[in-house]
């Protein structure tokens, strides 16, 4: 596995030490959500924006005050890009990963960073090897509010952690979106699937086995829900439960021997929107406030420390990799089968 402390040191930054950063596409994700927290934060440069599409790299560049540029090969030679966003279709993430780090260039890939552990294993091992830093876009463990859960946690609030439950799921999408194509890595376990995968390994830690996984394509060619089941090495239970054919849902559950936490709007929480965690006990039901967070904001501060520091990819990205990889291969009887 490759960790954190195998990827010491990185190419030289922008002007004031800012990152700066080629964005590789207009995803919606990149223009709702990641473009607006690059042009607000301290530690980030919006340097260019390319597209296949001039009139939209136009168009997007003059909404957020940057270069624009034609195709995403010219940020790979642009002198003034230090790091490439990949907010580009999940299949696509790979490839493009990989021909950034071979120009020299830090990455932050919209995840799965792959759809194929063994992929991911050779481009952190890339990174490595250059001493350039790779970070997957999973925002959600950014956010403040998933500290304070594992500080309760640790604290006993619960007793023994004995389970965990999470679910994510989105309303249906139209027909022609590309999370409907196999092709370009849609369905719903690397779209929606993924956030709770990733919250199991956050709260449980690695090591978790897949004791059971269905995903369903309905009359898709991909696949549009799913369960899993797994187990952690200490005994503890979780069940996974996504989809993105469905009512929206955004959740998980901590069980413990005296009680549970609950969270709710979990994985996607607007920036300006206050939250809470429910502490359930004998002694009743607490409900502790959280203040607004901008998990963006927040990811892209870890990314430019990651760069600054040369601390480099995350460990959990391939546990996450592998994990998922597990559910595809447990499930996969049961799809044949259907």
């Amino acid at each position: 596995m490759i960790l954190t402390e195998d990827i010491p040191r990185i190419a030289p930054m922008g002007r004031r030490g800012k990152v700066r950063i080629g964005v590789a596409g207009g995803a919606s994700i990149a223009v709702r959500r990641m473009l607006p927290a690059m042009a607000r934060h301290p530690d980030v440069e919006i340097a260019a924006v390319a597209s296949r599409d001039p009139a939209k790299a136009d168009r997007i560049a003059a909404q957020f005050g940057c270069r624009a540029a034609t195709g995403y090969s010219s940020l790979l030679t642009d002198g003034g890009v230090d790091a490439l966003y990949v907010p580009l279709p999940a299949a696509l993430h790979g490839e493009w990963a990989e021909r950034a780090l071979r120009a020299g260039k830090h990455v932050l890939g919209e995840k799965p960073l792959t759809t194929d552990p063994a992929h991911t294993r050779r481009i952190l091992a890339e990174a490595a090897s250059r001493r350039l830093t790779v970070f997957e876009n999973v925002m959600f463990v950014h956010h403040s509010r998933h500290a304070t859960v594992r500080e309760l946690v640790a604290g006993g609030a619960i007793g023994r952690l004995r389970a965990f439950r999470s679910c994510f799921s989105i309303p249906g999408l139209p027909d022609g979106d590309i999370r409907y194509r196999a092709d370009l890595g849609g369905g719903s376990l690397f779209d929606v699937g993924l956030y709770p995968v990733r919250a199991a390994l956050h709260f449980l830690g690695a090591g978790l086995r897949v004791t059971g996984a269905v995903l369903s394509t309905g009359d898709r060619t991909v696949d549009t829900s799913g369960a899993v089941l797994l187990e952690a090495p200490g005994g503890v239970v979780a069940q996974l439960t996504f989809g993105m054919e469905h009512h929206y849902q955004s959740g998980y559950e901590l069980l413990g021997s005296t009680g549970r936490i609950c969270v709710d709007r979990a994985f996607t929480p607007p920036a300006d929107l206050p939250t809470e965690i429910v502490l359930e006990t004998s002694g009743g039901v607490r409900r502790i406030p959280c203040p607004p967070d901008d998990q963006a904001a927040n990811t892209l501060t870890a990314f430019a420390a990651a760069v600054a520091t040369g601390s480099g990819a995350d460990a959990a990205c391939l546990d996450q990799a592998d994990l998922l990889e597990a559910v595809r291969r447990a499930a996969a009887p049961l799809s044949a089968a259907a």
